[in-house]
């Protein structure tokens, strides 16, 4: 069975604010339900069933008491070591899963600040983009785990980083690309961290505005570059499930069973 997406250039155009969802943490901004939108045969996502997220670091206590309503019973957590080790996003009741992958361009540019070269925004678009590229080929391992994960556990769970726009996003875009959602719809809801992500105070950012802008915010750019990289090095989005993601079609129809309304 193949994947309804389609291959050219990701849209640009920003959700309407009157659109965005309503925020339902307070010390998470950009924790969202991934259900509702249309998959493969016009069956909708599940809702209930995946959360994709920031960092948990600074619930409130009725924050809590809201996540233990939703029936989580996992949390996947994306931060690199040090990130963890930071901003502790343990939540009672709920098994974590690490799935690391470190946060290499936030490394790469306080690199290039602390040596007096501080990158122009297309500069800082492009490190960006070869971020995305990377998660795509480097961090497969990775998001196959994150596939599988959602193969063994079918209760509900949430997915998360730092800003859960990064590694967070493109493992968004995977899932509902497998799930078979438009490509439109999926950089609707990526777009959407734009909207709803406030800058944490619990996350220090040092730089010159215009590279923090491009750091703390999602552009279409960014999934392209992934997307495109994908085409190019797996011959299309069917075969890298298939592949490196591990999802044939038993198990595509398996992933699809469980968060497809039927």
């Amino acid at each position: 069975m193949t994947t309804t997406m389609n291959t050219t250039t990701l849209s640009s155009t920003e959700p309407d604010p009157a659109e965005r969802p309503t925020r339902l943490l307070q010390g998470a901004s950009n924790f969202r339900d991934l259900g509702g939108l249309v998959g493969l045969d016009q069956r909708r996502v599940r809702r209930g069933r995946v959360y994709r997220s920031d960092h948990l670091a600074g619930l409130t206590p009725d924050d809590l008491r809201t996540v233990l309503a939703l029936g989580l019973t996992h949390r996947i957590d994306f931060r690199g070591a040090g990130e963890r080790q930071a901003l502790p996003s343990d939540v009672p009741g709920v098994t974590a899963l690490s799935l690391a992958i470190e946060p290499t361009v936030v490394h790469q540019v306080n690199a290039l600040l602390q040596s007096g070269q501080a990158p122009t925004q297309a500069e800082t678009v492009e490190l960006m983009c070869q971020t995305y590229r990377l998660f795509a080929l480097k961090g497969a391992p990775v998001y196959a785990r994150f596939f599988q994960h959602l193969l063994e556990q079918t209760t509900p769970l949430v997915f998360h980083c730092t800003a859960g726009k990064d590694r967070t996003g493109f493992a968004a875009a995977l899932l509902l690309s497998a799930l078979g959602v438009p490509r439109e719809d999926i950089v609707h809801d990526y777009l959407l961290t734009n909207r709803l992500y406030v800058r944490s105070s619990l996350v220090e950012s040092h730089g010159p505005a215009h590279v923090m802008d491009v750091l703390w915010s999602v552009q279409p750019v960014f999934l392209e570059a992934a997307f495109k990289a994908i085409d190019e090095e797996h011959g299309g989005l069917d075969n890298y499930l298939a592949g490196p993601m591990g999802l044939g079609g038993q198990e595509l129809q398996r992933l699809r069973d469980s968060l497809l309304e039927a």
